[in-house]
């Protein structure tokens, strides 16, 4: 799968999210996917996890996408409104 499309998908799923994709293997199979998103805040680790494993169920399924590794955050746990402000 394309990383671009990653990114896609995962930012119009997420409005105001920024998303980074890398592909591990060079295959297109194996991804690191970084994202900052308000809409996880109040949200565990877990529950982040599934709404973006959810994305790419049917790539999962079918073995398009063998390994996703995530990091995702919220703009406030990454610094990001400490910065705006100096």
């Amino acid at each position: 799968m394309n990383p671009i499309l990653i990114k896609d998908r995962v930012e119009a799923a997420l409005p105001g999210s920024r998303c980074f994709v890398q592909d591990f293997t060079g295959e297109g199979n194996h991804f690191e996917i970084r994202i900052v998103s308000a809409s996880f805040s109040g949200k565990s680790l877990v529950q982040r996890h599934q709404e973006i494993y959810a994305l790419f169920q049917k790539e999962l399924a079918s073995n398009e996408i063998h390994a996703l590794s995530l990091l995702t955050v919220t703009p406030e746990e990454i610094g990001e409104e400490n910065s705006k402000s100096e």
